[in-house]
């Protein structure tokens, strides 16, 4: 099955290092995707976690696709309750207007973070809700419309996408027309009941066909053993979040030295389970069997290993299995 494979980062801050590494590894990543095949880069918003340094979206955003030619370079995604609609309309104007058919604008519902520093990002509780969120997403599309008088957003929007990770995202972008991308990588139960209602739901409008993304996180290594290893630092880093400790991406070393008690080596392994990790055969046979569940028009692979090194790899491999450098970027109107 041939579709395209894209990119979604966190830029994520390994124990040991900097934001600021994280940053540059970020560009890095970007040029080393594109020459592999690439489709498209998406940077994700999360705000007060010391291992996520991607949570200025719009300002790295900017900095990727000047460090790229090719690749579209988005947002995956702008948690809209977090900001006002005419300042991402602003930003993502500029965005458009400086790199024209490059940029995707990604939307979220979730604050994508707690409800304190929710409110500092917006300074109002009034403004946290994520019931109007259908009234939000239709005012900041009207801010990009030809008669606006927001510059430079008056006609330079991007293409918009909707996120999720449950249903309610996937019925608003089909009955809006949209592109739609699931968060597979955090809620795999989730993805078939979800890409179901967004294909039964669609209504022709920006685009002519539903196109759903699936985001999976992929961990590819020469060995099944080594790729379980490598996978192992991001699960953990996992379950202190859910445990209200987010910290540093951990090395492996930490990651297999932590006194994992019964009920957390659950949720490790379950974490692991809804994953992509193995050596290539793994990796291949288990990509072919979720496209093929799946019916995804395309896939964005998120890589959270500790080394660089060793998410640059994961991703030389991924791309040698599917060709990507003679795959060519075979994408629907529209997106």
């Amino acid at each position: 099955m041939s579709v395209p494979f894209s990119v979604l980062d966190l830029s994520p801050v390994v124990s040991g290092s900097t934001s600021g590494q994280a940053l540059r590894n970020t560009l890095d990543l970007a040029r080393h995707t594109e020459d592999l095949g690439f489709h498209r880069y998406w940077l994700a918003e999360h705000h007060a976690m010391p291992g996520i340094a991607s949570s200025a979206t719009a300002v790295l955003i900017g900095q990727v696709a000047a460090a790229t030619e090719r690749l579209r370079v988005g947002s995956g995604g702008i948690m809209l309750p977090n900001h006002a609609p005419m300042v991402v309309a602003e930003q993502f104007g500029t965005l458009e207007a400086l790199f024209p058919g490059r940029i995707d604008l990604g939307l979220g519902r979730a604050p994508g973070t707690d409800q304190a520093t929710a409110r500092a990002l917006r300074r109002s509780p009034d403004a946290l809700s994520v019931d109007d969120f259908p009234e939000q997403v239709h005012e900041l599309r009207a801010y990009f419309g030809e008669q606006s008088k927001v510059t430079p957003a008056a006609g330079n929007e991007p293409p918009v996408w909707l996120l999720g990770s449950s249903g309610y995202s996937a019925r608003l972008a089909g009955m809006l027309g949209l592109p739609f991308a699931f968060a597979h990588h955090f809620s795999a139960e989730n993805t078939l009941p979800a890409l179901q209602i967004y294909r039964e739901s669609f209504r022709p409008s920006v685009l002519a066909e539903p196109y759903a993304l699936i985001a999976v996180s992929v961990t590819a290594a020469e060995t099944d053993e080594e790729a379980r290893e490598l996978a192992r630092p991001q699960a953990l880093s996992f379950l202190r979040l859910r445990q209200g400790r987010p910290g540093l991406l951990p090395s492996p070393e930490e990651a297999a030295a932590h006194p994992y008690t019964p009920l957390e080596s659950e949720i490790i392994q379950a974490r692991l389970d809804s994953q992509v990790v193995g050596g290539r055969a793994s990796v291949r046979s288990q990509m072919d069997a979720l496209l093929e569940s799946t019916k995804a028009d395309e896939v964005m692979v998120t890589t959270m290993v500790y080394d660089h090194a060793d998410r640059l790899r994961s991703y030389d491999i991924l791309a040698d299995l599917y060709d990507l450098s003679a795959a060519g970027t075979p994408v629907a109107s529209g997106v």
